[in-house]
């Protein structure tokens, strides 16, 4: 998978967005979408003192944060004219029509979810021009969901702001403009490492005490941001129990992590954190 949030790209502060002198929007503006979604398509409540809900705020797009096989990241500002106090950025991944993506997901990932709506079901199925527009927008709402559930259950996961069609919106993780790294770029000590190591137990205990594993956890989708580990992209969550991979993802993920961290000094053992995480999901 790739990382929606590694960049070399947006290098851009707060003082270059636009002085919003006009308040029509311009080329790389829209008027803020948040009034415009039902409120299920929000994050959930309590909301995040930074987000912004004004109807009168402009989302300016900044630059690309990352390009994907499915889906691209940009960094949006959303701001309200002339209140430096209601601005904040935010990373919108705009996942791509089917037809257009270079990467379709594995079937794997989708075992044991149902789609409630059959008439979408069957449109999906017969690959009709409305199966075609929900394919486009059922990865999207599979991220804000799961993203959503392990905000609520704890989880450090971006906050989902919202969700719009095939565009999620989250809390951006990083410094400014500048991307928080991945853990495959960081370059720490071994003490260090196993504080991070530590971290990502806990996430992973976290899932599969939910009964969920990230199903597809790496070096690649994991952020650290101020000491702190974050996991990034959840579409393809999946449901220990009643996805027939499930547990064969779970392990893989086991696997992922431990072999990065073996190769950095960092002891640990793949399958003991397997029956740890087969354990914690069965409690």
């Amino acid at each position: 998978m790739t990382d929606p949030f590694a960049s070399t790209d947006a290098s851009i502060s707060f003082a270059d967005s636009l002085s919003f002198a006009d308040v029509e929007p311009g080329d790389d503006q829209r008027w803020s979408t948040w009034p415009a979604i039902t409120p299920s398509e929000r994050g959930p409540e309590p909301w995040p003192g930074w987000v912004v809900t004004s109807a009168g705020a402009l989302d300016t797009e900044l630059g690309v944060l990352k390009t994907g096989k499915e889906a691209d990241v940009f960094l949006i500002e959303r701001a309200v004219p002339d209140d430096p106090a209601q601005r904040t950025l935010l990373a919108a991944k705009r996942y791509r029509s089917p037809e257009h993506r270079s990467f379709h997901r594995s079937g794997m990932y989708t075992e044991g979810r149902k789609v409630t709506d059959s008439r979408a079901g069957r449109a999906i199925a017969n690959k009709t021009a409305f199966g075609r527009e929900v394919a486009a927008a059922e990865w999207s709402f599979a991220e804000f969901e799961a993203l959503t559930r392990m905000w609520e259950l704890g989880a450090p996961v971006p906050y989902p702001v919202q969700v719009n069609g095939t565009e999620v919106l989250m809390e951006f993780i990083g410094t400014d403009a500048a991307a928080a790294p991945r853990l495959a770029q960081v370059r720490e000590g071994r003490e260090t490492l196993a504080d991070y190591f530590a971290q990502i137990v806990e996430i992973m205990h976290i899932f599969a005490g939910a009964g969920f594993a990230h199903g597809d956890l790496s070096p690649y989708n994991l952020l650290v941001h101020e000491g702190r580990v974050r996991v990034i992209d959840l579409p393809q969550i999946v449901d220990i129990i009643a996805n027939p991979q499930g547990l064969d993802l779970l392990h893989r993920d086991c696997v992922n992590v431990c072999d990065w961290f073996a190769r950095h000094r960092v002891e640990c053992n793949a399958e003991e954190l397997f029956a740890e995480l087969m354990a914690a999901s069965y409690m």
